[in-house]
């Protein structure tokens, strides 16, 4: 069974177990990635002649297997392993797997052990896996970057830039548009893990089909190694990562200059204190800051920012995160910002949220650079994405509908919405000192729900807070009349009340609101037009996902085509937001579409089925029956076996009714039905005259059918006990027919589930296509976005209803309420003889 991504993420987290508790996060991760590596190449290009990647012989992941329980285990890994790759393929900065980090003798080799046991697991046979240049391993890479930086802390998670905001980047800086060859380059200074050079790279090869020359320099040694086995396992063999200072000591040159890029991407350490160590500003030779100005000794913010300026071709394009602080700081900075602007560098700021980054949670902003036509900018656009994103954890994480949202946006210059984006001019600009503070130029502020004075004194909801529903008008015109009217309604306080200019009331009660917006002619006839159009684009989508599998079939390049289908299917659609629909389908990618398509794509339309084991605490195996991921039972139970389902159902119900009245008998035996039997006098014989609360359960140690039978046995012949003897005979017929549903209900369910294990591998390619794309996955997108009609019927009776009990009760009669109540309690008081 091919490898699914959910598991392949789970698995390498786990060995992760086996280096916590003994060193840092940002140490142990090291030896996993380093791990994962090994057995990836080796299980990729072992034996292969003139591959990509060479594996010398005896350094492969079998040759370490090979090592597990020897003495000196960690020597021999460094040795005959890591040396003989690194050589091989250019590596270096390998952690050193004799590390005393790893512990002393005994538990060092245990723990090597153990990690390699774990990369011995089926489940991580990447041989099998054959869906080329589509990631598989360079997404497990990157996220296991992401937790280690999670765990690593505050000040040691600046190794990777958040794939979110590297996607942003990688759109915006525009090299999906150009015009790019195996020839074009991209360039980041400070590249860490090499996670935002990589997604700058994947946007090329998606709109080109080219892998673009990749090039990285990165401060720390461990740091640029494990960017270089990430360039490796995405496939990226043009490309060069170097270790080094890039302020003091640059290492792309052509000649004594810098080389130039056509693009540079850049995250790099937020105000660092240290940037001008090994540099003499004022006499750079590589003039970065001569026609600019020199960045202050403590903020080397704008010393990254002109480093990428200088690293630009002279049409090149870039972008920085850097943060919000460079957009408004004074000095010497306010001067960098000033030349800058006037040699119209700055093409665009993207404002982002707080929390984004796993070095630092202050917010952050994105500088685009774009030399070309730089002359003849006029102004530079603008945008608030601040307010977008997802709490995840202790961090904040934006989501795939905020990113194409800003991507939209920015690359459209579409300022429609001035509190989301606009293009702000340069004399605009100069006007506030060339100050770039984004909330000088943007209120993205939500706008403050007044309210009406004049409404709370004389009653009646102002008509300006009705008009501005006007979405839902523009829908459905004559259903504001429905719930407004320009008289009260009868009994809501008379002439108070009385008719106004620029006020309405409510025209029904408002426990119907709800059911008058959702049974409103109008309104149904837009929710049947809006369930008519996702079945127009599920007819055309269910069509194409069904079409046999192409050889080279890429699961990201389905979920991008069938999620930019959906995004511009719903594009101007009323009331509806076409990013909440798309964000639906990503989600569901995420959580099950991307395990499916990967199956798919390696196994071919197959439904295999799978016995489930699983371990207890002391390792015994357990068989908790079959499975099949792809179509799982309950689509084979829906299509196939609905009659067995409804039967079952049914002994369900007869179940659940004859429990709850065995459970009331035993609570109590009048509510539950029973009634002592009368004497000859008329009144209850026994204990049931002498004990109003008579419950002959009460008495038993446990309620089960040995006990009721052994007290039965006791009161046998017992004339005084028949009631007792009668609730006790009530509960076991219905303990008897419970156990007879009981097992009529495992019968059926076993029959049942023999069925659909049985209909699996007589199931043709087209059934299961009809399983999974039509039950599966678009069922499930179905109810999603059904959902969202729903909220649209709640947003507006949330918002009427509020608008009417705000404004419901004027001053007048709230004065009169609190004249009665004063009354009230003063008549109390002098019948008390209290004189108030």
């Amino acid at each position: 069974m091919a490898i699914k991504k959910s598991e392949l993420y789970s698995s390498l987290w786990s060995s992760c177990d086996e280096l916590r508790g003994g060193m840092d996060a940002s140490q142990y991760k090291d030896y996993v990635l380093v791990m994962l590596f090994i057995k990836y190449v080796s299980d990729k290009y072992a034996g292969t002649p003139y591959a990509e990647i060479t594996v010398p012989p005896g350094s492969s992941f079998a040759d370490m297997v090979a090592l597990k329980g020897k003495t000196d285990i960690g020597d021999q890994i460094n040795k005959k392993i890591i040396a003989p790759l690194a050589t091989a393929n250019k590596l270096s900065d390998m952690p050193d797997f004799n590390s005393e980090k790893l512990g002393d003798g005994d538990e060092k080799v245990h723990r090597l052990t153990n990690l390699i046991a774990i990369f011995e697991s089926k489940a991580l046979d990447f041989s099998k896996h054959r869906v080329e240049d589509d990631d598989l391993l360079g997404d497990a890479y990157e996220y296991l970057m992401r937790h280690f930086a999670v765990d690593s802390g505050k000040s040691k998670g600046q190794f990777y830039t958040p794939a979110e905001v590297s996607r942003v980047m990688a759109q915006i800086v525009g090299i999906h548009e150009a015009y790019t060859s195996n020839e074009t380059s991209v360039y980041d200074p400070t590249c860490g893990s090499g996670s935002l050079l990589l997604k700058v790279g994947e946007a090329a090869h998606a709109a080109r089909r080219v892998k673009v020359s990749l090039y990285g320099q990165e401060k720390d040694s461990s740091t640029a190694g494990l960017a270089n086995m990430n360039m490796i396992l995405h496939n990226y063999a043009t490309r060069e990562i170097k270790q080094g200072n890039t302020l003091a000591n640059p290492l792309f040159k052509d000649g004594d200059a810098l080389k130039t890029f056509d693009f540079v991407v850049a995250n790099p350490p937020f105000s660092d204190k240290r940037w001008s160590t090994g540099i003499d500003p004022l006499n750079d030779p590589h003039e970065r800051f001569q026609h600019y100005g020199t960045p202050p000794a403590k903020q080397g913010d704008y010393a990254y920012l002109l480093h990428i300026v200088r690293s630009l071709k002279s049409n090149g394009k870039g972008a920085c995160i850097l943060p919000h602080g460079v957009l408004f700081r004074g000095n010497a900075e306010a001067d960098i910002r000033k030349n800058l602007i006037r040699k119209g560098y700055i093409k665009g700021i993207i404002g982002l949220p707080a929390n984004l980054f796993y070095g630092t949670g202050i917010p952050a902003c994105i500088v685009v650079i774009d030399k070309e036509n730089a002359h003849s900018r006029k102004g530079i656009f603008m945008l608030d994405a601040s307010k977008g994103y997802i709490k995840d954890g202790n961090k904040n994480r934006l989501r795939d509908c905020d990113i194409h949202k800003i991507v939209d946006v920015f690359n459209r210059r579409d300022d429609s919405d001035p509190s989301y984006a606009r293009m702000v001019g340069v004399e605009e600009i100069e006007k506030n000192e060339f100050n770039l503070n984004i909330p000088r130029y943007i209120d993205s502020q939500q706008a403050e729900d007044l309210q009406d004075i004049a409404g709370h004194l004389q009653g009646g909801i102002p008509q300006a807070d009705v008009e501005a529903l006007h979405a839902y008008w523009d829908v459905c015109p004559d259903l504001k009349a429905t719930l407004f009217s320009p008289r009260p309604l009868a009994g809501e306080g008379g002439a108070q009340r009385r008719e106004r200019v620029g006020y309405l009331h409510l025209a029904v009660p408002k426990q119907a609101i709800k059911p008058s917006i959702y049974d409103h002619a109008e309104f149904a006839h837009f929710i049947g037009r809006m369930n008519e159009l996702f079945a127009e684009w599920r007819e055309l989508t269910s069509a194409a996902l069904k079409i046999p599998k192409p050889e080279g079939f890429h699961p990201k390049d389905l979920i991008h085509q069938m999620s930019e289908s959906l995004l511009g299917w719903y594009a101007d659609k009323p009331l509806i937001d076409q990013y909440d629909v798309y964000q639906h389908l990503m989600d569901y990618w995420a959580a099950t579409m991307q395990d499916d398509c990967y199956l798919i794509a390696d196994d071919g339309w197959k439904a295999s089925t799978y016995r489930v084991v699983e371990k207890d605490k002391k390792g015994k195996e357990k068989d908790k029956g079959w499975a099949c991921d792809l179509v799982p039972k309950q689509l084979i139970v829906n299509r196939y076996f609905a009659a067995q389902q409804a039967a079952i159902r049914e002994l369900e119900a007869t179940l659940e009714s004859v429990s709850a009245q065995l459970a009331e008998l035993e609570e109590d035996p009048g509510n539950a039905g029973f009634q002592p039997a009368c004497g000859q006098d008329g009144r209850a014989p026994g204990n049931a005259e002498s004990d109003p609360d008579f419950n002959p359960f009460a008495e038993l140690d446990k309620v089960n059918k040995a006990s009721v039978a052994a007290r039965l046995k006791e009161l046998k012949g017992d004339r005084e006990a028949k009631d007792e003897i009668a609730a006790l005979n009530a509960w076991r017929k219905l303990n008897e027919k419970e156990s007879d549903l009981k097992k009529s209900l495992k019968d059926a369910e076993a029959e049942l589930d023999a069925l659909c294990l049985a209909k699996y591998p007589k199931l043709s390619e087209a059934e299961i296509k009809t399983l999974v794309v039509d039950d599966k996955w678009l069922a499930a997108l179905e109810r999603d976005i059904h959902g969202e009609m729903d909220r649209i019927s709640q947003r507006l009776t949330r918002r009427v209803k509020e608008l009417a009990e705000r404004y419901e009760t004027p001053l007048p009669v709230l004065e009169e309420n609190v004249a009665a109540l004063h009354n009230k309690v003063a008549t109390h008081l002098r019948k008390m003889g209290f004189q108030p």
